[in-house]
């Protein structure tokens, strides 16, 4: 899988991506913020902010103290 470059919006875009092909599929548990940020090889304030991304497209749900999940499709 090739890294993307470009800083939190290529990791929102590829965790997107992934989403929409069904490799994350709704109410699927997403890696933790330190999981991805391995993944991705960037800061974890990194992933926080490609998240927000992703939350504001409502294609993430954040839930306190149990993670980040796919969120159902409208």
């Amino acid at each position: 899988m090739p890294i993307p470059t470009g800083g939190y919006r290529a990791v929102a875009e590829d965790i997107a991506t992934r989403i929409k092909s069904g490799e994350y599929a709704p109410g699927d548990r997403l890696p933790t913020y330190r999981e991805l940020s391995d993944l991705y090889q960037v800061s974890v304030t990194t992933v926080q902010r490609a998240v927000i991304i992703l939350q504001d497209r409502g294609l993430v749900v954040g839930l306190q103290g149990r993670g980040l999940w796919v969120a159902e499709q409208r």
